[in-house]
Order: C-alpha cells, then structure tokens, then sequence
C-alpha cells in the first residue's frame, strides 16, 4: 500500500513538472513569436530564435499529444467501469 502511494505520488510529481516545463515552453514561445513579429532583432538572432521556437513546438506538441493520450486511457477506463456495472445490473 505504501508502495503504491508513494509510486502515485511520483507520477503526480513528474506530471506537475511536465506541466510546468511546457507552461515555461508555450510562454517562451510566445515571447519569441513576438519579438519575431516586431522586428525586434537582426537576422542572425531571428535565425536562433526561429531555431528555438522549433525545438520549443516540437516540446510543446509531444506534452499536448502524451495528455490527449492520457485522457483517452482514462476514457476507456471509464467505459470499462460503466460495463462491468451494466453487467452487474443484469
């Protein structure tokens, strides 16, 4: 039991700090598009701002993609409960 609560506990951790980083991410983002959009910045900073906004997207899509999974596990678990109560029912 205890195993299991402190194994729940670090899941809960390691997703707050996903959560975390791709706030941070989506927030720089953010920041670069518009330095980008303003002009703000010669072309050889542009390039390495580009070049980040990339690898920060790239960031950004995988957390959104492991979450949209996530979701639909939970979902099927959902579905799983409401059968097994259907068929209890019965």
């Amino acid at each position: 039991m205890l195993t299991e609560a402190l194994s729940l506990a670090g899941r809960i951790m390691s997703k707050k700090q996903q959560n975390n980083t791709f706030e941070k991410d989506l927030k720089r983002l953010e920041q670069i598009s518009g330095l980008l959009e303003k002009d703000a910045v010669d072309l050889e900073e542009a390039l390495n701002l580009y070049e980040e906004g990339i690898e920060l997207s790239r960031s950004c899509i995988s957390a959104l993609k492991k979450a949209e999974l996530r979701i639909t596990e939970l979902k099927m678990k959902l579905n799983e409960l409401n059968y097994e109560e259907e068929d209890r029912e019965e």
